[in-house]
């Protein structure tokens, strides 16, 4: 199933406002925002920031984008740049939250299959969170060029560029998340085989 069939819960209509706003109704903006707003929903939920700061951290990724829209280069796709924007900023967040160590309950209902009965809606939101889980368990180094490289599709050249890597690093690191993802993915369905016996 592709993933532009699973849709963030969230009103976008107001958040489009709110950022016209906040952005001057800048057309290239909103545009962006438009274009690229279910991939950075996507990549900061994956680079591990929690579901309650999702909002929140992908209107700074936008807002990060406004400010530094007239930097940008074009030396690299726009869709790889503004990961990299999320990708420091989901690390903000992700460190925010160790230090305030409490645990608040994850909302686990943050993806919408709209075509899918459900039995198949909850099948893919338990994939999705054991994804999640996989994802998790990856340093930042790898998680970042697993996600782009597996999830989204980005050869490997633009992935280095975004990284400010060189492309071999990206490839040994896609080969060891694959590998590292390979063994946890084993490990959880011999956990799940083990449970239903």
């Amino acid at each position: 199933m592709p993933a532009s069939a699973c849709l963030p819960v969230l009103i976008r209509s107001s958040t489009v406002g709110e950022l016209q706003c906040a952005m001057g109704a800048d057309p290239n903006v909103v545009e962006i925002y438009e274009r690229h707003f279910d991939f950075v929903w996507r990549s900061l939920r994956r680079l591990g920031v929690g579901v309650s700061e999702l909002e929140d951290a992908t209107q700074e990724v936008f807002l990060v984008v406004h400010r530094r829209l007239e930097d940008f280069e074009q030396r690299s796709a726009i869709k790889t740049w503004i990961f990299g924007i999320a990708l420091r900023i989901a690390k903000v967040y992700r460190h925010k939250a160790a230090r305030q160590r409490t645990h608040v309950p994850e909302d686990k209902a943050v993806l919408v299959c709209m075509s899918d009965s459900p039995e198949q809606a909850r099948a893919h939101m338990q994939a999705a969170e054991q994804v999640q889980i996989l994802l998790d368990e990856l340093d930042e180094d790898k998680r970042a060029v697993f996600i782009l490289a597996e999830l989204e599709q980005i050869p490997a050249a633009e992935i280095a560029q975004a990284l400010g890597l060189p492309t071999n690093t990206v490839y040994s690191r896609l080969r060891l998340a694959r590998a590292a993802f390979e063994t946890s993915l084993r490990r959880l369905k011999a956990k799940d085989d083990w449970r239903y016996r």
